[in-house]
């Protein structure tokens, strides 16, 4: 369970924590393999098999699409409250990601040369959006709304159904007012197996997006190359550093918002700069988590990646907030801002008491689909930028190449590749007039 331990980098728990990655486990990476084979190979016939054995059982591939009545009954079960909540974060998840449209650009570099850069929105994208332990309609918002700013011409889902077959009526109801009209009935990893190779009444994709469990994770990779993958998505996590002004139940909530996700391999950390409050949020977490629901997977993952830090500064707190480079970081401090500076490694900051994480994962606009297991070290949250693609534009004149194509032999020669120095040879050999 979560503990109060003085800070040292060489603590075998942050350690631990450190060393958190997405290696993919033996038995998955082989179960994967097995259905993401299957449906390359056999196409509709293996992903109904696998739906049936997996997801639900379907009677034929014609029960795999949603229908328009399954949207308008959806309408119907889902609260007003709720249809005016999701409208609302729509609005802000498009206000802030409006920013992010991206502009190409022509450069006149003399001698009738022009060279350009086009920004070319992907033309089909599947959005996977996980309903196993929870139906994440925030997902389905998060990934669909960049991809439409972006421009992208088709935009399909993948819902895992539950085992009656429906869908969760929230999932439905957030795809329609998204304008996502083809919604496939399928999870795991024969639905990325489907978006990538198309099986059935399932088309390919160019992109698939999304978070998912496991196997999903493990169907992503082997199926990159085919298409392009947003990024292979792990268990959530939260650091949080805070000093002697902390309140020590917000912070125990806010750990316990994120590691609640059910796997058990979530992480949550404090590095805290005073004993009192860390020994108060030690006391908050174990009183709230006796009236949660996931209190034993909860209980999992603090064991394996839950620590309360007791650190000498706030310098000490940053480096090792650097460090895990967490997915979610929250400042809780005396002077949050003379902090933010120095957060060189997160895939978001939340600034001072009022900002809970919750608040990024449905509601302030930015997007809650980020890098974890350490990758916002190099890696950054989902945009607009990740549901296009530049394209180079090279338009070159026989002034330019009278001038510069000797040049350009002498690096293919040097590199050895002197067909590519017969190809310029032979235009300049025509200027010449030879």
């Amino acid at each position: 369970m979560l503990e109060v331990r003085p800070f040292s980098r060489q603590d075998q728990r942050f350690q631990a924590i450190l060393s958190r990655d997405l290696a993919m486990d033996g038995e998955i990476g082989r179960r994967t393999a097995a259905i993401v084979d299957s449906i390359r190979r056999d196409g509709g016939d293996a992903l109904l098999r696998h739906i049936r054995a997996h997801d639900c059982d379907f009677d034929s591939l014609d029960d795999i699409v949603a229908t328009p009545g399954e949207f308008d009954a959806a309408r119907s079960q889902v609260a007003d409250r709720f249809l005016a909540a999701i409208t609302l974060a729509r609005v802000n998840i498009r206000k802030f990601h409006e920013y992010q449209r991206r502009q190409g650009y022509v450069h006149d570099d003399g001698d009738g040369v022009r060279l350009a850069k086009r920004v070319v929105p992907i033309a089909r994208v599947g959005v996977y959006c996980p309903a196993g332990t929870a139906p994440l309609f925030s997902s389905l918002l998060m990934n669909v709304v960049p991809a439409q700013i972006a421009g992208v011409g088709e935009i399909v889902a993948a819902i895992p159904p539950r085992r009656d077959g429906s869908l969760d009526p929230h999932m439905l109801a957030a795809a329609r007012l998204l304008g996502v009209d083809v919604v496939y009935k399928m999870g795991g990893a024969q639905a990325i197996a489907a978006l990538a190779y198309g099986a059935g009444p399932v088309k390919p994709v160019d992109k698939i997006v999304g978070p998912g469990n496991a196997y999903v994770a493990a169907a992503k990779r082997m199926v990159f190359g085919r298409v392009g993958i947003d990024s292979v998505a792990g268990p959530s996590e939260i650091v949080i550093i805070a000093d002697h002004t902390a309140n020590a139940r917000f912070i125990a909530a806010d750990l316990l918002s994120q590691v609640e996700h059910g796997s058990g391999f979530e992480a949550g950390v404090v590095l805290a700069t005073d004993r009192i409050v860390a020994e108060a949020v030690r006391i908050e977490v174990a009183r709230m988590l006796e009236k949660l629901e996931r209190a034993e997977t909860i209980g999992k993952a603090f064991t394996r990646y839950g620590a309360i830090f007791v650190c000498k500064d706030l310098e000490e707190a940053v480096g090792a907030a650097n460090l895990i480079a967490p997915e979610h970081l929250e400042l809780q401090t005396q002077d949050d801002g003379a902090l933010l500076p120095d957060i060189e490694n997160a895939g978001a900051v939340f600034v001072g008491p009022w900002s809970t994480e919750p608040v990024g994962d449905y509601f302030a606009g930015t997007n809650h689909v980020l890098p974890t297991g350490g990758a916002a070290r190099y890696s950054s949250s989902l945009g607009v930028a990740d549901f296009v693609k530049e394209m180079s534009v090279i338009e070159y004149s026989a002034a330019r190449l009278r001038k510069t194509g000797r040049h350009i032999m002498f690096m293919a020669e040097a590199e050895g590749l002197t067909a590519h120095a017969k190809a310029v040879e032979t235009r300049l050999e025509q200027l010449e007039g030879k």
